[in-house]
């Protein structure tokens, strides 16, 4: 899958917000590029911040998070909410990873923890676990009243 590809499916789920940081944008610089994908159904996130369930990061965070060199040329990488059942069965306990290795289903280096997954250039298997991620966005979702 494409990153435009990726966009357009999770944006296509009910309540996605999707945010592409843009440059001289009021994130920091190392963020431009990348996409956040978050479930607000209400329309608040401007004024009540959540976190998202899915992200696409097309470079490396110097000092930071290099483990999958994303500064090569056409390389992006794909990160998941998923849980950590699911993190656990596909992707194991992440002892001997390779985090440049494309097309699989690695335990996030920084955010595995948390039941984060990472897929660099991910293939079509990134289709059900998006779906999975928004499924449990919505069932953790609790709306936040505007003021």
């Amino acid at each position: 899958m494409t990153e435009s590809e990726i966009i357009e499916f999770v944006s296509g789920f009910p309540g996605v917000v999707t945010q592409t940081i843009e440059e001289n944008s009021e994130a920091p610089e190392v963020a431009w590029g990348d996409t956040f994908f978050f479930y607000d159904p209400e329309g608040t996130l401007e004024t009540h911040p959540r976190q998202p369930f899915a992200t696409i990061i097309i470079k490396d965070y110097p000092d930071w998070d290099t483990f999958s060199d994303l500064n090569r040329p056409g390389v992006f990488r794909l990160n998941i909410a998923v849980g950590r059942a699911t993190l656990q069965r596909l992707a194991g306990d992440g002892s001997e990873v390779d985090y440049t290795a494309e097309d699989r289903v690695l335990p996030h280096p920084k955010y595995a923890a948390q039941g984060w997954i990472a897929i660099v250039n991910p293939g079509e298997q990134a289709r059900p676990l998006l779906t999975e991620a928004h499924a449990r966005a919505v069932a953790r979702h609790r709306p936040r009243k505007t003021s």
